[in-house]
């Protein structure tokens, strides 16, 4: 009778400790789903913005300096005012201007229908969805991105 009462005490204070869901707040990154290229030459960006926090995050603002093939292309920038579920993923398009070395890259990779390389460097600024308090995270995604078949001027 005793180990029958040890045994159900055990068990009732484990099943107390469960239940509460665990705040693991971790660096949110930014990487490019897909770049289509309109026709004046700019630039359509899908930026997929990914939270691999355990709990939903605000995307405040976002700064991200892109080069394609190594070349200066020019800076994303957004107040996004996005909420994004825990282990989850948004996308945000956003328009650019690029610089004439870059807008060449991208053409000469459509042209031979062959994949380019980027990197996003920068900050993102987020803050969990029931507090204040939003902070920068430093982000550096390096990439690539190939032509998508059957997609005139898009990349993904």
């Amino acid at each position: 009778m005793k180990r029958l009462f040890v045994l159900s005490a055990c068990l009732l204070l484990l099943a107390a400790c469960g239940g509460g869901q665990v705040r693991r707040i971790s660096e949110p990154t930014a990487s490019i789903q897909q770049l289509t290229v309109g026709e004046d030459g700019n630039w359509s960006i899908e930026l997929r913005l990914q939270n691999y926090s355990s709990i939903p995050m605000r995307f405040e603002g976002l700064r991200l300096d892109l080069a394609i093939a190594g070349t200066a292309a020019g800076t994303l920038e957004a107040a996004p005012a996005l909420q994004i579920g825990g282990e989850s993923v948004d996308i945000k398009t956003l328009e650019l201007v690029p610089s004439a070395p870059a807008r060449l890259a991208i053409a000469d990779a459509l042209a031979a229908g062959r994949g380019v390389s980027y990197v996003l460097e920068g900050t993102i600024t987020a803050a969990p969805a029931d507090r204040g308090g939003a902070r920068e995270y430093r982000v550096r995604r390096p990439g690539s991105l190939t032509p998508a078949p059957g997609l005139p001027g898009v990349l993904r």
